[in-house]
């Protein structure tokens, strides 16, 4: 991977708190929801010890359920074995400002085994080691992520009081594209472009969706280690920043029956000239790379789907006629595949439209690039592009729960080859521990069809 010039240099850390700007440093890595964990230092302590020896947190960090309780399946960290440490160790190259909070700067860590190993599941390391097979061949990979949420004029305090029912979105009608909707909630959304810019991260645009108080921001894309970090931030502080405003946001991938939010995630591959790798003299201006790339999604894109439908929720988007995918079929700038092709020359990439808006991006990119190369390793064909409606053709289904990805997950020998059995056995633990928390509950459906009527 390139050097890259951080958002801020550690001599300008130093100079910022020095002179009373900076007196906090957040360190943070993505568990396995892609939520942010760390800790908040003292700036001064964090420069003096923590920039060149790390700190230390439990390692149940990447062994507990969404809500973290502690858990049993996860053969890194348990009761019997004490529950001991991670080392956190900052990456520099992600130090930045947080605009969104007082005095405060944030950067990234890898965890590290007290023996200086990394954490192999580790969603930054997971992803860490597909970029490293990846520049074994010479190339590097560029993604995007187009994050949806729903806004509320409500505050997470008072959507926790209502049981996250009877909120008042902050549009009462479909706004997709509409700039009146936009400037509706112009405040919100320009507060948390402008401290996104300011905390490093290239604003492209915002736009209105089609479920009522939804939106979207787009960042320009970037490497893929960057994009998946800054992704991690943008999450976290547009909460927060909504938090602030008084109002609540959500990106779980189905909150009702209407339009669930999305992450579509945009890859292209660059050779080691920086030249583009998927653009070539072949069918759509493709090279042979970015077919073997796309042949390999596909083949892998069922046995993968816990990667990028990570939670029970996240299978509800996929409904016919819905904008999220149900085939397993790829198209030239075709919204109705799972996989759409898009751009030309140098911009040529593809979407995978499969990611809601609860997808850790790390696990996420991760799979399409261990996907791709699957694709390029074992010279796999692509198939004929679906030019019409890929809802209503004869196409492998995406999985339809996440019980059935697990099990494809589980018995994937692509993943394992990928990933390896420690990481494959991990994480089907993740999806089983959600599996029995949800099939021991109790929900609202089950009691306004049984309460009475049985």
């Amino acid at each position: 991977m390139a050097d890259r010039t951080p958002p801020l240099s550690v001599e300008e850390l130093r100079a910022l708190v020095a002179s009373g700007e900076i007196d906090t440093v957040v360190l943070a890595f993505p568990d396995m929801q892609g939520r942010l964990q760390g800790k908040r230092f003292a700036a001064r302590f964090f420069l003096d010890e923590v920039l060149q020896h790390g700190t230390e947190c439990c390692n149940y960090l990447l062994a507990v359920d969404v809500e973290m309780n502690t858990v049993e399946g996860y053969e890194m960290s348990s009761w019997d074995r004490g529950y001991g440490d991670f080392a956190m160790l900052p990456d520099l190259a992600t130090l930045r400002r947080v605009p969104w909070h007082r005095a405060t700067a944030m950067v990234m860590a890898d965890l590290a085994w007290e023996d200086g190993s990394p954490v192999a599941a580790a969603p930054r390391q997971i992803l860490r080691r597909q970029l490293e097979r990846l520049a074994a061949l010479g190339y590097t990979a560029h993604v995007g992520t187009e994050l949806e949420f729903i806004v509320f004029k409500d505050s997470y305090e008072q959507a926790w009081d209502a049981g996250y029912r009877g909120l008042t979105p902050a549009n009462q009608y479909n706004v997709d594209y509409s700039v009146l909707g936009t400037g509706r909630i112009e405040p919100l959304l320009h507060r948390i472009c402008n401290e996104m810019s300011a905390a490093g991260l290239t604003v492209e645009s915002a736009k209105g969706e089609c479920n009522p108080g939804q939106h979207e921001i787009v960042f320009r894309y970037d490497e893929a280690l960057v994009t998946c970090d800054q992704h991690a931030v943008y999450k976290t502080g547009a909460k927060e920043i909504a938090a602030q405003e008084g109002y609540a946001l959500t990106f779980m991938a189905k909150y009702n029956e209407r339009e669930g939010n999305s992450c579509h995630i945009h890859l292209s591959l660059a050779d080691a000239d920086g030249a583009s790798a998927m653009a070539g003299d072949g069918p759509g201006g493709m090279s042979q790379v970015m077919r073997h790339f796309l042949a390999g999604q596909l083949a892998a894109l069922r046995e993968f789907s816990l990667l990028y439908g990570p939670h029970i929720n996240s299978y509800k988007r996929f409904q016919p006629g819905s904008f999220a995918p149900t085939a397993v079929a790829w198209g030239y700038d075709n919204r109705t595949c799972a996989l759409r092709v898009v751009g030309h020359g140098r911009s040529l990439r593809f979407e995978n439209r499969l990611p809601g808006g609860d997808v850790n991006p790390h696990l996420a990119v991760a799979g399409l690039i261990a996907a791709g190369l699957h694709g390029v390793e074992q010279r796999l064909e692509l198939p004929d592009a679906c030019a019409g409606n890929a809802y209503a053709s004869r196409y492998e289904r995406v999985p339809t729960t996440l019980r059935e990805a697990a099990e494809l997950w589980e018995n994937s020998p692509i993943a394992k080859a990928a990933f390896g059995d420690d990481v494959v056995a991990h994480y089907r633990n993740m999806a089983r521990v959600e599996l029995d928390a949800f099939d021991a509950a109790v929900t609202d459906w089950e009691l306004r069809r049984s309460f009475e009527r049985m």
